[in-house]
């Protein structure tokens, strides 16, 4: 019985992912990363559709890589940027409002929204990071909960000691999204050789685009 509550629940969240609205492709030279936008961050997922349309990424850097930490692109001053120039203050002249909630965390492959020090925590127009993340052990997550004040369910404590991510940006940042397929060139991507601001030493430019929904057809 267990077993079979266990499959059940599984496919519900399995149904319930594939269910989310938006879905984007970045393509890079090391492959390709499938994402789906979720659909409780309005206002963010809205925001990165409407950029999706309009080719905004288009030849965006991936500006700052971290390995098992994130990797951060979409500066529009990346468009252009000379080699080793510094990256990452770039903007559209508006911020976003913060969607954070305690169902999207930073577990490894979760989308966020960059952002400076907005007393709100509302987040950057066009610039975000993907989570690479690493594993946490039990006294660790204790340590971060002791700091920041911010409580991890049984869920998230499993995910961040099993799979990964980094707990310690929860709370602070928008989750918007997360990884469908492609996790191994995000690694790819953070472990490039890079300066001392993090910039990779050699671009990774980007395309971002929405994938479109395949039409469904019912036989009776």
């Amino acid at each position: 019985m267990k077993k079979t509550l266990l499959t059940l629940l599984a496919a519900c969240i399995t149904l319930n992912l594939l269910a989310q609205k938006h879905k984007v492709k970045i393509e890079t030279e090391y492959g390709t990363i499938l994402m789906m936008l979720y659909d409780n961050t309005p206002k963010n997922t809205d925001n990165m559709v409407k950029l999706a349309k309009e080719h905004y990424y288009d030849s965006t850097l991936f500006h700052r890589c971290i390995p098992n930490f994130v990797i951060q692109g979409g500066d529009p001053k990346s468009k252009h940027a000379k080699p080793g120039e510094a990256l990452g203050e770039g903007d559209l002249g508006y911020t976003v409002p913060a969607e954070i909630n305690d169902s999207n965390y930073h577990k490894r492959g979760a989308l966020g929204v960059a952002r400076d020090n907005t007393p709100d925590k509302s987040g950057s127009a066009c610039q975000f990071y993907i989570v690479a993340g690493k594993k946490f052990t039990d006294e660790e997550l204790d340590k971060l909960s002791q700091k920041t004040g911010h409580k991890f369910s049984a869920s998230q404590r499993e995910m961040y000691k099993t799979v990964g991510g980094a707990p310690h940006l929860d709370g602070g940042y928008t989750v918007f999204g997360e990884v469908l397929e492609g996790m191994d060139v995000v690694d790819k991507i953070a472990a490039q050789p890079r300066d001392r601001k993090d910039r990779p030493n050699t671009d990774i430019p980007m395309t971002l685009k929405l994938v479109k929904k395949k039409k469904r057809f019912l036989f009776f």
